[in-house]
């Protein structure tokens, strides 16, 4: 059985990520790229599907401090066992092209007996390697190859096989450093030779410190937006630009339940508000690499388009179940792919849109091919203008006018005549602006309850939806508006969990196509803060950020969902849309509290 969703740690070189427990266990790593199959596929089943184990070997022994090397995703775990104590560091080498994974063992006191447990299944747990020892310049090597892919393990201490795994036990003193390293390698090219892994954790430090140094507003969440933000980056791919929703598939959003999906793809709404949240603490280099990737993705016919894509920028996710998987905790099915790869989702442009004049108003300018494809993915916007969608939660039921789809669909029109009027771009600014205007009259009647003070969570009904929250953080009505702040009294009537957190939606209706029952999603959560720091109600905004920011891991790490009844993360592990929103709600609490009092 795997740990607990908060027990993980993630360990990132920029191509794809590593979660590791505080038992030592690495449970989940696809390779080369985050959506490559598993080779350790334990976090989805059992230690069959694939682990790697670096622990001291008496059971007595425990985890007594665990962290990151500040501003790093270098990951420090101190042992304390009978016979003496030690430190593991574990780390992914970033800036050399190379997928490797190194971990580090240095004694501390006495001596402890360690052991590794190494068990390699390509294929996401269904290819058993062939597993051999060679001998090469850097000594001897244990190497593993099925099909296209191979890794190699170099350490002076070379697991044996035993029962279709490695097994190996080493001892290690005071004063006694040992490395062990694994790297992925096509199959077809020679074994990568050693590395010089002191010089590799020293850049691999550097850089991330140099890349998380950032000076922030003064809003008392500094370490969790810095770690938010570093999180922002481990999940964004180095070479593409593209930006995966998180490094894991499947991890349920209920115990037991069936709402589990695959988010090792990059989603234009969720990589786009990553954007918003990052240059507003002065990447834009990022956003401007996340512009190229957005270009190459979505060139062509823009009746072509996706809500979501590989890391490359692939098309073909469909949507499969992975039957060797039992799932996390039980929870089945396992999925590979997305099927909401599909739906069309009205509020994408919205969002690619409201980021991309973020950029330009920062004073970024277009090029040749940035502007054109904003207005094919406008004129995409207009042909589709009167049609329902799936929504910004991706339901599986029949498809409505979702308000804030419909928001987005205005907020698109509106950036568009804002960059010709205030930027002198070329296009049809009237039409742009009628579009605008007739959209907003018709959200204002439709998609607005007068009885309930409220807007709705679709044309003609009378729920609520956590995403009307994003209604004022898109200029679309102000946050103290009269029928704004209706909507928020219904979303705490309506969606208020017993936890004080918020939920999405009414699930039990059945209209999403699911069976009912999820746990708090933390990003709506973190929106109402925002939402209160900017009306006014900002001790209510600052308890409600503090137990938020306190469901993180002690590694500073957020989960899609929470269990608060039980004291669980849930859903995929760790999610950027929850790490942007924390950074967004802690800039809104810096923001007001920066004001001076009104009156």
């Amino acid at each position: 059985m795997p740990c607990p969703i908060e027990d993980y740690a993630l360990v990132s070189d920029l191509h794809t990520g590593a979660l590791i427990s505080r038992t030592g266990s690495m449970d989940w790593l696809c390779l080369p790229r985050f959506d490559s199959p598993s080779v350790f596929g334990a976090l989805l089943g059992t230690s069959e599907h694939g682990r790697w184990l670096l622990a001291p070997s008496d059971p007595a022994a425990t985890v007594t401090h665990r962290g990151y090397l500040e501003s790093t995703f270098v990951l420090r775990t101190h042992w304390q066992a009978p016979g003496g104590a030690v430190r593991v560091t574990d780390y992914m080498p970033v800036g050399d092209r190379r997928a490797s994974l190194v971990r580090r063992i240095e004694g501390i006191s006495g001596t402890v007996a360690m052991r590794q447990e190494l068990k390699i299944r390509f294929g996401y747990g269904t290819v058993m390697p062939w597993v051999f020892r060679g001998t090469d310049s850097g000594g001897e090597h244990l190497s593993a190859i099925a099909g296209p892919g191979a890794l190699v393990l170099r350490s002076k201490h070379l697991p044996v096989a035993s029962n279709h795994s490695h097994i190996g036990e080493f001892e290690v003193s005071a004063g006694e450093c040992l490395d062990l390293e694994l790297t992925w390698y096509p199959s077809h090219r020679p074994v990568p030779p050693p590395q010089d892994l002191d010089a590799a954790l020293k850049r691999t430090s550097a850089y991330w410190q140099e890349w998380g140094h950032r000076r922030l507003e003064s809003s008392g969440y500094e370490q969790a937006v810095r770690r938010s933000l570093l999180v922002l980056r481990a999940l964004t791919h180095e070479d593409t630009g593209g930006i995966v929703a998180a490094p894991t598939t499947s991890l349920p959003e209920e115990a037991g339940g069936e709402r589990n999906w695959d988010y090792r793809y990059c989603w234009l709404r969720d990589a786009a508000l990553t954007l918003v949240a990052m240059m507003t603490h002065g990447y834009q280099e990022e956003a401007l690499q996340w512009r190229s990737w957005l270009l190459r993705a979505v060139a062509g016919d823009p009746e072509d388009l996706q809500i979501l894509y590989a890391v490359d920028g692939g098309r073909e996710l469909p949507e499969q179940v992975l039957p060797q998987f039992p799932g996390y905790g039980g929870a089945a099915p396992v999925r590979l792919g997305n099927g909401a790869v599909g739906q069309y989702q009205a509020d994408v442009v919205g969002h690619v849109m409201v980021a991309l004049a973020r950029l330009r108003d920062r004073g970024v300018p277009e090029d040749h091919f940035s502007w054109p494809l904003q207005r094919a993915l406008l004129n995409y916007l207009e042909k589709h203008l009167e049609e329902p969608d799936h929504g910004i939660w991706e339901m599986r039921g029949e498809p409505r006018h979702f308000t804030h789809s419909r928001v987005m669909m205005w907020a698109a029109f509106d950036r568009a005549a804002d960059a010709a009027r205030e930027h002198g771009l070329e296009g049809p600014v009237e039409v742009w602006e009628g579009l605008r205007d007739g959209l907003r009259r018709e959200i204002l009647e439709r998609g607005f309850d007068r009885e309930l003070n409220s807007f709705t969570q679709y044309y003609g009904g009378t729920g609520v939806d956590a995403s009307l929250l994003q209604l004022p953080q898109v200029g679309f009505i102000g946050y103290n508006d009269e029928r704004m702040l209706g909507t928020v009294a219904q979303l705490e009537k309506q969606l208020r969990h017993p936890s004080g957190l918020l939920l999405r939606y009414a699930t039990e209706t059945g209209e999403d196509g699911l069976p009912a029952g999820e746990n708090p999603f933390l990003a709506c959560s973190f929106w109402l803060v925002e939402q209160y720091a900017y009306t006014g109600r900002l001790p209510e905004a600052r308890r409600l950020m503090d137990q938020l920011v306190g469901y993180s891991n002690e590694l500073g790490l957020l989960s899609e969902e929470y269990d608060a009844s039980n004291g669980h993360m849930a859903g995929n592990f760790p999610q950027a849309f929850s790490h942007l929103a924390l950074v967004r709600a802690a800039d809104a609490l810096a923001g007001a509290e920066a004001r001076p009092p009104s009156g």
